[in-house]
């Protein structure tokens, strides 16, 4: 194909079976990569069709060597699990997820909110987020940069001291934003006293598990 000028060029492997398509796709990577065949070292295509089969077959080019999955129809929750599994295929495990070291208002909190605070680790995260959301308390939630450890991971490991907790909170203000109770993560309750003398503000318990955090704080609101 080459001696003719064709140079963009694509292997089209699909067969009615699953397990036919992925032995045949294996077959042809092992080729190229172990035996140096160039004619198998192009990019590989799949036309799927439709369905939960579709998504399967998808699926598994994805994880094996397709470069190129055609769909005759794709409906949008079809889509969902391919764009979460492409998300998360090249994820390094040994580098834990983290978000943003940042100030993230939960529910339209006002100057008189609670202050709740917690590590950049992203299960963290997400699990105190969603927690605070179930109780419909508005909350100002400042996200610590711990490098992707969580609470007790990161206390242990050093990175979740007050002068870490104290200076987030100068960097994103919001202290002048609220002044409302200071809730710690009761998990390390042992760093309160040094953090109030920081922050120069009384610093509330707050929950072990995030489940708990909801009824927290509707009693902590309701006083």
């Amino acid at each position: 194909t080459e001696k003719l000028g064709f140079t963009d060029i694509i292997l089209d492997l699909t067969t009615e079976n699953l397990k036919e398509t992925l032995e045949e796709q294996t077959v042809v990577r092992r080729a190229a990569i172990k035996k140096k065949f160039k004619p198998f070292a192009y990019p590989m295509m799949n036309r799927v069709g439709y369905g939960e089969y579709a998504v399967a077959t998808a699926v598994m080019s994805t994880l094996k060597y397709g470069s190129l999955v055609i769909f005759y129809d794709l409906k949008s929750y079809e889509a969902l699990p391919l764009f979460t599994l492409r998300q998360n295929i090249y994820t390094d495990p040994q580098v834990p997820i983290q978000v943003k070291q940042d100030l993230y208002p939960i529910g339209n909190p006002d100057e008189h909110s609670p202050i709740m605070f917690t590590t950049n680790f992203s299960l963290t995260y997400f699990t105190v987020r969603a927690d605070i959301e179930k109780s419909k308390i508005p909350v100002w939630l400042q996200i610590v940069n711990t490098e992707g450890l969580s609470v007790l991971t990161a206390y242990s490991a050093g990175k979740f001291e007050p002068e870490r907790i104290a200076d987030a909170f100068a960097e994103s203000g919001v202290l002048s934003k609220s002044d409302g109770p200071v809730i710690i993560p009761g998990l390390v309750t042992r760093i309160s006293g040094k953090l109030q003398e920081l922050i120069g503000r009384k610093v509330v318990v707050g929950t072990n598990e995030s489940r708990d955090i909801p009824k927290h704080l509707r009693e902590l609101t309701s006083q």
